[in-house]
């Protein structure tokens, strides 16, 4: 053996550190190669999604000031939880208030604008516009004809009026007359404050979707390890909370709009 090592400190320092990073090289490629081919199934998942974690978290601390990141293939864990269906619930609230926001916070009038308002009746609550037939007259002016259901005509005034957007509706028989309030900087303040509202009841949503996913990856707690478990939860919050950045951008968007 003497011999050999002897024979071999006579190359040149560089080729002897390329020769024994080849031989490095091929040592440790087998730890990779064997990783994904694990017996136990859970423990296949675990190792893929750590691998995962690993790669994301180094390419987050390049960009984003030590802060990683969890990105995990759906595939892996959609025997524990739908990933993508998850994302889906949370990206239908933000459309939910992206509606709210063009329907009940707009210095636009539209007949829509009404659409929102709930009627309570004695056989349960409707939406004003499956119950009267709503149009504008003018820009200063809401009509809303109840001949269908002139008994829900009181309740419907009522709802208009407690709306919340500054609505002082008038019976006249079957018809309620809604005068629209001139855009002034009280009645955008209103606007704003209705705008900020809304958002903060998406977020009530957002958060119910959220726990629910959580308690559904915790159900496989007797099945998978706690560390695939907290991997999960992770990514279900990291989605949580771009989502309810996202909301902040439309309601400081709205704001602007509003207030200048």
């Amino acid at each position: 053996m003497a011999g050999p090592l002897k024979w071999f400190r006579q190359f040149p320092p560089l080729l002897r550190y390329s020769t024994l990073g080849i031989v490095r090289s091929s040592q440790q490629a087998p730890q990779n190669v064997w990783g994904p081919v694990l017996n136990d199934c859970s423990q296949s998942r675990a190792w893929q999604m750590l691998q995962v974690r690993h790669l994301a978290a180094k390419k987050t601390k390049v960009k984003g000031k030590g802060q990683a990141r969890v990105n995990i293939n759906a595939a892996l864990v959609e025997d524990i939880i739908n990933l993508e269906e998850v994302n889906e619930e949370m990206q239908a609230v933000v459309e939910a208030l992206k509606e709210d926001f063009g329907k009940n916070v707009n210095i636009r009038t539209t007949p829509g604008a009404l659409d929102h308002v709930i009627v309570t009746t004695r056989d349960g609550k409707f939406p004003l516009n499956q119950l009267g037939q709503v149009s504008l007259k003018s820009p200063q002016l809401f009509l809303v004809n109840m001949s269908n259901f002139p008994e829900s005509t009181a309740a419907a005034i009522k709802a208009i009026r407690e709306s919340g957007m500054d609505l002082n509706p008038e019976a006249d028989g079957p018809i309620i007359r809604v005068p629209i309030p001139k855009v002034t900087r009280e009645h955008r303040e209103k606007l704003a404050t209705l705008a900020k509202q809304l958002t903060n009841k998406a977020k009530e949503s957002l958060r119910r979707v959220r726990v629910k996913a959580v308690n559904q990856t915790k159900k496989a707690k007797s099945t998978v390890s706690e560390d695939t478990i907290r991997l999960i939860e992770k990514q279900i919050q990291q989605v949580t909370d771009d989502t309810s950045a996202e909301m902040d951008k439309l309601l400081e968007a709205k704001t602007k709009e509003l207030l200048g």
